[in-house]
């Protein structure tokens, strides 16, 4: 794109979910149900661990931060898309849509890093059983835990500062309805193409990883339960993978309908992030209730 002699853009103007005009009453009727849907499920889950002795367990411990990043991943966008559907301005400031991009990015990775560790720890509790809490200690929880934030931070910080390292002196309306990094290069005041391949290959490349070591643990893990004896042994080794595996799906699925289209359509790709922003996050608390 060509520089453009313009003032610094000190705000942008989030225009929403592309061909929806006319129905902001229904949409903000409707997001907000799963808004709320999403924290009270969430919250439960939270108490539910936090009240329960029994559940203080390693799988317990990262279903408890997924559910914490489920209650902030949709907020990141939620809030604000809630604000201007109730007709308030749709006006975002520049430090507002930064944290938002790396927010978005920051928290979507932890719930990434987050179910592959998850498959891991299923790993150990099927493969290992009588090692399982001694494999998955207290410190090695807590290194788990803390390692998932910090690679989700480098990612995000990365992302971000490519993103916002460009400058914004011209069109500051943003066509979608939170500060994503393909809407914002758009309207960057300089040429984007090698930060749009950088910034593809980067969030393409952790969800694909983790997905890779997500296969890999459920793979050791079918050769485990293959090698029980009893059928109610198998049954009991399959049923503690269920929820996980269900939620994975859920959380993948998205990803993969985007990065694996033929020829990309924006259409497509907004319902699924919508999906994948508000929906999800809303599922998790009742899969894993059940």
């Amino acid at each position: 794109t060509a520089m453009r002699n313009c003032s610094v853009v000190t705000e942008f103007i989030l225009l929403g979910i592309p061909h929806t005009e006319g129905l902001e009453t229904i949409l903000f009727t409707l997001f907000l149900s799963f808004y709320l849907f999403t924290l009270m499920g969430n919250l439960l889950i939270l108490l539910a661990i936090v009240s329960s002795t029994g559940l203080h367990t390693p799988m317990y411990f990262f279903l408890c931060k997924l559910s914490v990043c489920d209650i902030f991943f949709p907020s990141v966008s939620s809030l604000k898309m809630l604000f201007y559907l109730s007709g308030n301005s749709r006006a975002i400031s520049y430090a507002g849509c930064v944290s938002q991009l790396f927010f978005s990015h920051f928290l979507g990775c932890t719930e990434g890093f987050l179910y592959t560790v998850m498959a891991y720890d299923r790993f150990v509790a099927i493969g290992y059983p009588l090692r399982y809490t001694v494999i998955m200690g207290h410190r090695v929880c807590a290194i788990l835990a803390m390692g998932t934030s910090f690679f989700s931070c480098i990612q995000a910080t990365f992302l971000t500062t490519l993103t916002f390292q460009l400058p914004y002196r011209g069109p500051n309306q943003v066509d979608y309805y939170f500060c994503d990094i393909p809407v914002m290069l758009k309207l960057a005041c300089a040429d984007t193409s090698t930060l749009e391949m950088v910034g593809f290959i980067s969030v393409g490349f952790m969800p694909l990883s983790c997905f890779f070591l997500i296969l890999t643990s459920y793979s050791c893990i079918v050769y485990a339960i293959l090698h029980i004896r009893s059928a109610e042994g198998r049954r009991r080794a399959f049923s503690t993978c269920s929820a996980h595996l269900t939620a994975i799906l859920l959380f993948y699925m998205p990803v993969v309908l985007i990065y694996l289209q033929p020829t990309p359509s924006p259409r497509l790709n907004e319902t699924v992030q919508v999906l994948n922003n508000l929906v999800t996050p809303m599922l998790n608390p009742l899969i894993y209730s059940l």
